[in-house]
């Protein structure tokens, strides 16, 4: 795109210095050379401008990726937090039910 641009701005400064008289056109080459340097910096610019952006984005879809990624590693912990929690407590309900059936009964008292 940047040659593009410079080489429209030269065919026209070419066009125009055609036209005009010699201290003219150099005054006009001098200004279309100038305009052209100004071009292809303010192009160089906006090429930078445009690579820090998708530099931006891909961080910013890193970091997205790296917090979906945690999430999902807390979710499981929670989830085998529980799945333990209940394991326990069964463990703990057979335990009261042994205990309960070897203790003797009087048969006034209830279990």
């Amino acid at each position: 795109m940047r040659k593009i641009v410079i080489a429209a701005t030269a065919a026209v400064a070419a066009l125009s210095l055609a036209a005009c008289s010699e201290k003219t056109q150099d005054a006009a080459s001098e200004t279309a050379t100038s305009a052209a340097g100004d071009m292809s910096e303010a192009a160089n610019d906006v090429g930078d401008a445009v690579s820090d952006l998708g530099d931006k984005a891909s961080n910013v879809a890193d970091e997205a990726a790296d917090g979906v990624k945690n999430a999902a590693a807390d979710a499981a912990k929670k989830a085998e937090k529980t799945t333990d929690d209940i394991a326990a407590d069964a463990e703990k309900a057979a335990a009261d039910v042994t205990d309960a059936e070897s203790t003797p009964h009087n048969n006034n008292e209830p279990h």
